[in-house]
């Protein structure tokens, strides 16, 4: 059995951004060398998140759309009587996967380029 870690750092500059990471995988699978397995992809931090779908500008934004109705930005959340300002953020990533796991079997891997892992940070980090 052959493991290959990689781990990737992004940046982002919004309160929420929405990162296409598919490429970035997709290149770190084939550089692997590893012909068939599975892929895991997590998200590092407690207010991120991963999900795989269609990379669709519409659909995009119905999901940020869904995520501020169930889990709006305001003031009042409990969390922050602790003197953080991100309750919101934290409700957010637990709508949104931590964590996917992906088929690589490089057969499949063209079929797979149409749809995208996808990134979520749900509050600026630098």
């Amino acid at each position: 059995m052959k493991v290959h870690t990689e781990y990737l750092k992004f940046h982002t500059r919004k309160h929420r951004e929405y990162i296409h990471i598919t490429p970035q995988v997709e290149t770190i699978v084939k550089q692997s060398g590893i012909k068939e397995g599975m892929v895991l992809v997590s998200a590092m931090h407690i207010t991120a998140g991963i999900y795989v779908n269609d990379n669709e500008s519409g659909l995009i934004e119905d999901i940020d759309k869904w995520l501020e109705h169930l889990a709006p930005f305001k003031r009042d959340y409990k969390h922050h009587e602790t003197g953080e300002d991100n309750g919101d953020s934290h409700l957010k990533a637990l709508l949104i996967h931590h964590e996917v796991i992906v088929h690589s079997c490089a057969a499949l891997l063209p079929k797979y380029h149409t749809r995208c892992n996808k990134l979520i940070t749900t509050e600026k980090k630098q």
